[in-house]
């Protein structure tokens, strides 16, 4: 069995990493879309690598189908994840819930915390995360580009210029309330 697939020298608990993959749409069909797939698969490489990491899918139910987290789920066990190396976020809506989600769940993790998504959403992804209080890191990013069309992977990262001051400043608003 590859590593991080669940053999039988898997470190205790308490030391694993843990993988936290950021959501992305279900198409109208119920199937992962492309954006979500690449991400799945990316996290799932980097995961074969690592000691049996805990997955946690984040990300609720958009226009189409179940919850992002649980499509998510679902693929990492076709790709050879066993379903006790999953746990789902199917609650969050956006990135911060999704942060502090997954920060409830995550908080006091002795192993690391990576972050997966694609590369234009990866900075703000682990600057939310470490200010948090999770010693993120970033997952390597899906090797394929968000968008065919330049206009459109230009779209996606110059809205992040404004998204990670933004956001980070309403998480450590959130942080200093004892809201998050």
């Amino acid at each position: 069995m590859p590593r991080g697939m669940g053999d039988a020298t898997d470190p205790p608990p308490e030391d694993r990493p843990a993988i936290v993959i950021f959501g992305a749409a279900v198409r109208p069909d119920g199937q992962p879309s492309r954006t979500l797939r690449l991400r799945v698969e990316a996290a799932a490489a980097f995961g074969r690598g690592l000691d049996r990491p805990l997955f946690v899918p984040t990300g609720g139910v958009g226009r189409f189908g179940a919850a992002e987290a649980e499509v998510m789920a679902a693929l990492l066990r076709e790709l050879g994840v066993a379903a006790a190396d999953i746990r789902p976020e199917p609650t969050a809506h956006d990135t911060v819930s999704s942060v502090r989600a997954v920060r409830r769940m995550l908080l006091g993790w002795p192993g690391p915390v990576f972050a997966a998504t694609s590369a234009y959403h990866l900075p703000r992804c682990v600057v939310l995360l470490r200010l948090a209080g999770l010693r993120a890191r970033a997952c390597p990013p899906p090797p394929a580009l968000a968008a065919a069309r330049f206009r459109k992977r230009w779209w996606w990262r110059l809205r992040e210029v404004p998204a990670v001051p933004w956001d980070g400043a309403f998480v450590l608003l959130l942080r200093v309330a004892g809201r998050l």
